[in-house]
């Protein structure tokens, strides 16, 4: 297949796989919703040890995998991460 025939399946914001001439900019782990760089180390690792792959997803965006309900990754995300835990945390009702 050509490069210009060449399509990739991506995930919209609605969470549903679609067919993109673009590849994907963010990558991302369909069953812990944690998205990240597509050169994250943790995730590069984990492809390594034999796992992940299965369950990888990959988004246009980064703001098209927030509106899917995926989080930062805490690897190469960490300043991106910690805003998005700060936001939960703030989120919980009390518990006084």
């Amino acid at each position: 297949m050509s490069d210009a025939t060449r399509t990739y399946t991506l995930l919209g914001a609605d969470g549903l796989p679609y067919q993109s001439a673009v590849k994907g900019l963010w990558g991302g782990h369909r069953c812990s919703k944690i998205y990240g760089r597509l050169d994250c180390p943790a995730a590069l690792r984990a492809i390594a040890d034999g796992g992940y792959v299965r369950h990888r997803v990959f988004f246009a965006d980064e703001a098209t995998a927030i509106a899917a309900g995926f989080r930062p990754c805490g690897a190469c995300c960490r300043d991106r991460f910690q805003q998005w835990k700060s936001s939960q945390q703030e989120d919980r009702p009390s518990t006084s």
